[in-house]
């Protein structure tokens, strides 16, 4: 597809069942999406300082959710955000934090609490996003996902050839 050769900022996050094991991105179009998301699929997996390195042993109950994200656009009011369409950047000096839309959806959280987590993350106080000197940004994001894989590996046939 022409859309994979286009530059795009993207992040890919692992799971194991509902357990994140990795979560990597590019804020900016660095690459052209394929090859961004190849590159950020083995950081994911291997250098998210987080957590250790996903072992091979692992790889079958990995589900690879992709991110497209969108230019960011600078917030102007709070009221502007709208949690599960909007990701959020949050920068302050040295201080960043970015937090993906399904974020807030998977956690439930109103805006105020998306403003004051992202600011966690960027390591500032929960409400420095009231502080005129911190930049706000939201993106929107195009979410692809894998299916979860089952729990207990792929079903057995039943029936009489099985000894069922």
């Amino acid at each position: 597809s022409p859309a994979l050769a286009k530059p795009r900022a993207a992040f890919v996050t692992l799971r194991r069942g509902h357990e994140l094991r990795g979560c990597i991105g590019f804020v900016e179009a660095r690459h052209p999406l394929a090859r961004a998301v190849v590159e950020l699929a083995r950081a994911a997996a291997l250098e998210d300082l987080r957590f250790s390195p996903v072992d091979p042993e692992e790889l079958p109950g990995i589900t690879i959710e992709i991110s497209v994200l969108t230019d960011p656009l600078p917030v102007g009011e709070p009221e502007e955000i709208e949690p599960g369409r909007d990701g959020l950047m949050v920068s302050r000096g040295p201080h960043r934090g970015l937090l993906l839309p399904q974020v807030a959806v998977e956690q439930g959280w109103d805006r105020w609490t998306l403003l004051d987590h992202c600011c966690l993350k960027a390591g500032l106080p929960a409400n420095a996003w009231k502080d005129r000197q911190t930049e706000i940004r939201r993106f929107e994001a195009d979410v692809f996902s894998e299916p979860e894989p089952a729990q207990d590996g792929p079903e057995k046939p039943r029936g009489p050839e099985s000894g069922s």
